[in-house]
């Protein structure tokens, strides 16, 4: 048994190589990054099918009495009123979902991942054999077969990037004449969150087979599009028969009677439920009620019966529901036959005295996927190295014991527990029919006690957010618990026109928090224009509306701008802070487009912190931070993983970026926000860094930086790190050397600074670790300031922030969104006033406010 980066990298090049998976390039890469579409983390979790351990999608057979569902990557087959499910199909390193039935019940077409591309694929029941269908390398989802059987209808971003509605003749020779049904086209509409490119989704057929149901977004500027309707296979027409905003997930389709139009929508409130329209485009009403989601609905060959996805447990379900009267059975597959020898594996995580710890754990069957409990929320990376991994991590928090069965051979495990532990990972063989127990004890690698009493939060989460699954306050503390994670803020916003938690805002703690681990409940300021805010600690009521800028609606103002959505905040006590800033190097000179207003509300003293560890790339983020500082703006890190906790398909997990407060120990509110605040803090996705200069911690002061300094630092990582070094008002003053495994140092000495500023400690990386499910390690204390002697003069800085503040005047002036003169004008005279300041700062001596 080995431990260490170097074996998890070893394991998974190892499964790459089983399954045929190596590429020609190397580096972390998104997942699916063939699609052309802006947004990855939406439409990637919101559309695209994912691995639950729990079923995904459903499909009856012709008699009505057996369903064919996916579940934990494979097709699955059980009768009505049974617990027994059968194993359809089990492909080594690929993942099937999205299964439909032919009308004669012969064969499924569904959809196959491979961690490259998702393709078609086609399962003869009478024998087992499965036929490759699609070969374009692209994204091919939601087939359906036409009722005569002869044509298959499907959505594919194959040469394009984007999602088209295809279809082709069917045969038992596979797939030909193969054409778009919808002609591809562009919007002149400006889309936020949308490609300029139209998408055809969710098709399926009337029971006629003349006409198929889909969603279309042409000329739609929000929401992924309107239920229209195609006569197939002509394409001579296309009619709008419900026009309302849907992400995603509406799946219409056409009852057998040809009558009612089946789809999910979260209208008027913040959960999907399935609703019914007609034909014609009669208006809806809601067939199903509740607090959860309930999607991928169908119909049952007789139009009896509804079966549908829901996640009211938490985790996804299967439910076959009576349409009349609404009596519904749970279709469970207790008991389960398997295409391959199964064994059991359980795991039983400790620390080194024998304490049992949550934590969590990433299992590499030896058929090349990632297994799961069969109740555990399963979670993908949105990332990763195609030369060294068969597809994304896949992983699932355990609450210290948890068992999983998974195909008997060869198994990877790989056990973390936030930063302050080592990973711990291990090969163990599995014999089958049997259960083997295994033990894993972590290694704790605190920073010595010198540098602070640390409490480590997690600044930016959406507990819900329109994902697979359904979170609850207990669910997402056991999450931070396995962590190792003290305080989670939920950041309630909302997704397009509903706010999924907005039910659970307080000012106080949640209930469901306790003395090790805390729930805060907080707010995110959405808008399309200005940069996104978090609002922690509001001491009286959420901020409505919750968003602004979003144009070709009725709230398309640019006001309130950021400015004064910060001073609402502030008004109750809040900390405001910017989050997941920035993903590139800002250049304003060469920007296509500049509105962020950061550094208008830095100048007016309307930001408490920033997320320079977040969902952005940090180095870029750094750079702007930098720059602040250099001109004396006090600014302290802070970090946030823009988790989405409720996703299968996230950046995350949770706690995959935090910060680390200096409290005392102390995990009250009032505490966390005065660390926050001061900058006593270092933010981090990988190494726990210690500073000590003068006697200061980061967000301390140092009255005179003249002579010898004393300084002391240390750091301790769960992976090795590239680079740890000392920088002075942006300049690298000191580099460090690491060596033996590069994940533990503590030095001392002395510094010699010739001007004050500011401080502080970095470490990072050059390239990403696979240890580490983030673009690269990065880990960087708050300042330290130092008064005296005076700072170096910052006039290119100052200037750069003139600059970029121009884009952003000019951008403003040109606006016609407005809802009148006096929102625009008080807009302008902010933005103006910031920026005549950086332009005394530009021509001020020592160039500092």
């Amino acid at each position: 048994m080995r431990t260490g980066a170097a074996l998890f990298v070893a394991l998974i090049a190892g499964a790459a190589a089983l399954a045929g998976a190596g590429q020609p390039r190397g580096g972390r890469a998104p997942v699916v990054d063939q699609v052309d579409l802006p947004h990855s983390y939406y439409w990637r979790e919101l559309y695209l099918p994912q691995p639950t351990t729990g079923p995904s999608a459903v499909a009856f057979l012709p008699d009505g009495q057996e369903l064919i569902y996916s579940m934990a990557g494979s097709l699955w087959r059980q009768r009505l009123g049974t617990t027994e499910a059968t194993e359809l199909t089990h492909a080594d390193a690929a993942y099937d979902d999205q299964p439909d039935v032919a009308g004669d019940g012969g064969s499924v077409v569904f959809t196959r991942y491979d961690g490259r591309a998702i393709e078609l694929w086609l399962l003869w029941l009478a024998d087992g054999r499965e036929q490759r269908l699609t070969r374009n390398g692209g994204v091919n989802v939601e087939p359906r077969i036409a009722p005569d059987g002869r044509r298959l209808v499907w959505v594919s971003t194959a040469g394009t990037g984007h999602f088209n509605l295809m279809i082709a003749d069917l045969s038992p020779a596979g797939l030909g004449n193969i054409r778009p049904l919808v002609a591809p086209r562009r919007s002149a509409i400006a889309r936020y969150y949308y490609s300029a490119h139209d998408h055809a989704i969710n098709p399926s057929w009337s029971p006629d087979g003349r006409t198929v149901y889909y969603v279309g977004n042409a000329e739609i500027p929000w929401g992924s599009g309107s239920i229209q309707a195609v006569a197939a296979p002509t394409s001579n027409q296309t009619n709008v028969r419900h026009l309302e905003e849907t992400t995603w997930a509406a799946r219409p389709e056409l009852a057998p009677d040809g009558r009612r139009l089946l789809f999910s929508s979260y209208h008027g409130r913040p959960w999907h439920q399935l609703w019914l329209t007609t034909p014609q485009g009669a208006a809806p009403l809601p067939l199903t009620f509740g607090d959860f989601d309930r999607r991928n609905a169908r119909w049952s060959p007789d139009g009896e019966r509804i079966a549908y996805i829901s996640n009211e447990r938490g985790n996804t379900a299967l439910f076959v529901q009576e349409f009349t009267g609404g009596a519904r059975q749970e279709i469970v597959a207790a008991t389960r036959r398997y295409q391959r020898p199964a064994t059991t594996l359980a795991l039983v995580i400790g620390d080194a005295e024998g304490k049992e710890l949550p934590a969590r754990v990433a299992v590499l069957g030896s058929d090349s996927r990632w297994h799961a409990p069969a109740a555990a929320l399963l979670h993908g990376d949105d990332g990763y190295d195609r030369t060294l991994q068969p597809g994304e991590t896949r992983y699932f928090h355990c609450a210290a014991r948890c068992e999983l069965v998974l195909p008997a051979g060869p198994a990877r495990l790989l056990v973390w527990r936030g930063l302050r532990y080592r990973p711990w990972q291990a090969s163990v063989a599995l014999r089958a029919g049997a259960r083997t127990e295994q033990r894993v004890t972590l290694t704790l690698q605190d920073l010595p006690a010198e540098f602070g009493a640390f409490v480590s939060a997690d600044l930016h989460v959406h507990m819900n957010y329109g994902g697979h699954y359904r979170m609850t306050p207990e669910r997402l503390l056991a999450q931070a618990r396995a962590e190792d994670l003290d305080v989670v803020y939920n950041l309630i916003v909302n997704k397009e026109e509903r706010i999924p938690d907005l039910a659970y805002f307080q000012p106080a703690p949640d209930p469901a928090s306790d003395a090790g681990t805390l729930l805060l409940h907080a707010q995110e300021f959405h808008t399309s224009r200005w940069g996104h805010l978090g609002l922690l600690h509001l001491a009286e009521q959420f901020l409505l509306p919750d968003f602004a800028a979003y144009r070709h609606t009725a709230l398309a103002s640019p006001w309130p701008h950021n400015g004064v959505v910060a001073d609402l905040a502030h008004a109750q006590g809040a900390l405001v802070g910017y989050v997941h800033p920035f993903d590139w190097e800002i250049v304003p000179e060469r920007e296509k487009s500049l509105t962020h207003q950061l550094p208008a509300d830095v100048a007016h003293g309307k930001v408490d912190y920033l997320e320079v560890v977040g969902f952005s790339d940090h180095k870029a983020t750094a750079q702007v931070w930098y720059r602040l500082l250099n001109l004396g703006f006090r600014l302290p890190a802070g970090a946030g993983t823009d988790a989405m906790a409720n996703y299968a398909s996230l950046r995350g997990p949770v706690g995959l970026n935090r910060v680390f407060l200096d409290t005392g120990g102390a995990r009250t509110p009032a505490a966390l926000s005065a660390a926050l605040r001061a900058g006593r803090s270092f933010a981090t996705n990988s190494a726990l860094l210690g500073l000590k200069v003068g006697g200061q911690h980061p967000g301390g002061v140092i009255a005179d930086a003249r002579g010898p300094l004393p300084y002391r630092i240390a750091l301790r990582s769960p992976v090795p790190i590239g680079h740890l070094e000392l920088v002075h008002n942006g300049r690298v003053i000191r580099q460090f050397d690491l060596a033996g495994d590069r994940r533990q140092l503590d030095a001392s000495g002395e510094l010699q600074l010739a001007a004050g500023g500011w401080l502080l400690l970095r470490a990072w990386n050059d390239a990403a670790d696979p240890l580490v499910l983030d673009l690269y390690p990065y880990a960087t204390t708050s300042p330290i300031w130092l008064e005296s002697p005076p700072p170096p003069p910052a006039p290119a800085d100052a200037a750069y922030f003139v600059a970029w503040l121009t884009r952003v005047i000019t951008d403003t002036r040109a606006s016609t969104d407005f809802n009148n003169e006096r929102e625009r004008r008080a807009t302008l005279d902010y933005l103006e006033s910031a920026q005549a300041r950086f332009r005394r700062l530009a021509s001020t001596p020592g160039g500092q406010p």
